[in-house]
């Protein structure tokens, strides 16, 4: 407001109140107690009140005006302070990212200082702990963290899984419950859970775990998945009960398994077993050829061969190898290990003629050298035995011994550069390197006079 507006409205207001003073020429008595009072011309009166309105409003003015000054200075304040420690946090961040894990642990620790209730500060100090070895130190800071907000589901995953970094399951396992507890459908904390116990082969506690994971909204290709893994916990579950001799319900189970999927080769396997634990040895029989013959697999075979010979019937062995092969004639297993049989029973002319079909129609492998020597063995046939020999040992004439990668164990007949499944270069030694070095040399002991 100009000097001159100013001047011109206190004219107005000594104008007005000369006005009306001038036709309002009465007294006003005003009493503050029964004998104390105070006797003003009206015009004063009013007057006066209208400019006690006018100060305590003004004041209420001062007051507002004084407090949202200091509001947005306040918060103007707190938002810079909050842009430098987010500023401080990205970048250790971002050192932790590239590897500066050095200097990442000093900025986080900074912004950690700067703001002790940011939670990211926290969880990323963490991970730097974690990276640096010091996993008791990644979880003080991660307590502290779930002690700050303890409904945070990343700090419960985050403590969770550096229990498991350092061995703590059932730890990992009550944190994984507390976001159940949360979240009683996260499937993520469900399987994590789950994996603990299958570790332990707390088979029944993993099973019901797998069960509520399917009823969480699976879709697609993993709930396929899902449900084979259920069928794998069944599996385990049936099996220790076998262990734990519960025969029957061992029985009752593998044989559901294998109802739901008829190709699943350990439970036909275990049946059998769980047969021949309740001393059903004929069905344990009918149990394996059958696996074998709907299923190819030679781990049948073996069993077959163990458990007739060990109660001395090798004829109905060999009666269902020569019914076997008059249907699957073209089945090189089912040859080699009915040779394999031949050879048990001293019958080595018998064996010779299966062996040698399956090394002119298959490709060349050491176990049926290994056949083919002890064949010639029993038929004492020395050279030809010694010569099969070497060759499933892999043995030349040079006396090659071969050569093996000390960072993934690929194995090579010659020395090379450079691992060609790692990829690393210079790491192939002698085979039996690992096996001798560290040993220490011992002299051998003279014999005593007359040993």
């Amino acid at each position: 407001m100009t000097l001159m507006a100013f001047l011109l409205v206190v004219i107005l207001f000594l104008a007005f109140f000369v006005f009306f003073s001038g036709i309002n020429p009465q007294e006003m008595t005003i009493f503050f107690l029964p004998d104390n009072s105070i006797t003003y011309p009206v015009t004063v009166v009013v007057i006066g009140c209208i400019l006690i309105g006018l100060f305590i409003g003004y004041g209420f003015h001062l007051y507002g005006a004084f407090s949202y000054g200091m509001r947005s200075w306040l918060r103007n304040r707190s938002e810079k302070k909050s842009k430098e420690i987010d500023n401080v946090y990205r970048e250790g961040v971002g050192r932790l990212l590239s590897g500066d894990i050095k200097r990442a642990h000093s900025l986080l620790q900074k912004a950690i200082d700067k703001n002790p209730t940011k939670v990211e500060g926290y969880i990323a100090l963490a991970s730097v702990n974690s990276q640096e070895g010091d996993q008791q130190g990644a979880i003080t800071l991660l307590r502290k963290a779930k002690s700050i907000d303890s409904k945070s589901i990343e700090v419960l995953f985050k403590l969770a899984l550096t229990y498991e970094d350092l061995g703590e399951d059932d730890a990992a396992c009550k944190e994984y419950e507390e976001i159940l507890e949360r979240e009683k459908d996260n499937r993520k904390a469900i399987r994590a859970k789950r994996d603990i116990h299958m570790k332990h082969q707390r088979w029944e506690k993993a099973l019901e775990l797998q069960k509520r994971l399917l009823k969480a909204g699976l879709s697609g290709n993993r709930i396929q998945a899902e449900k084979e893994k259920m069928l794998s916990i069944r599996y385990e579950v049936a099996k220790q009960k076998l262990a734990q001799n519960e025969e029957d319900q061992a029985i009752s189970a593998l044989k559901q398994i294998i109802k739901e999927n008829p190709e699943f080769v350990p439970a036909h396997v275990t049946l059998g077993d769980a047969y021949i634990k309740t001393d059903n040895q004929n069905d344990a029989g009918k149990t394996w050829q059958n696996g074998y013959n709907k299923l190819g697999r030679s781990v049948f075979l073996s069993r077959l061969e163990n458990h007739y010979l060990q109660h001395e019937d090798p004829k109905s062995l060999l009666e269902f190898y020569a019914n076997a092969l008059a249907a699957r004639n073209n089945d090189l297993v089912l040859r080699f290990f009915y040779a394999k049989l031949y050879l048990r029973l001293e019958m080595a002319d018998e064996a010779m003629e299966h062996i040698y079909i399956v090394e002119h129609s298959a490709p060349d492998f050491p176990q049926i050298h290994l056949l083919l020597a002890e064949a010639h063995r029993r038929r004492n046939r020395i050279d030809e035995a010694i010569e099969e020999y070497q060759k499933a040992l892999g043995v030349d004439n040079q006396l090659s011994l071969g050569y093996v990668c000390d960072a993934c164990g690929k194995h090579s007949a010659e020395w090379k550069s450079r691992c060609e499944k790692c990829g690393t270069w210079g790491s192939y030694s002698i085979a039996f390197r690992e096996m001798v070095e560290n040993s220490e040399v011992v002299a051998p002991v003279a014999p005593q006079a007359g040993a």
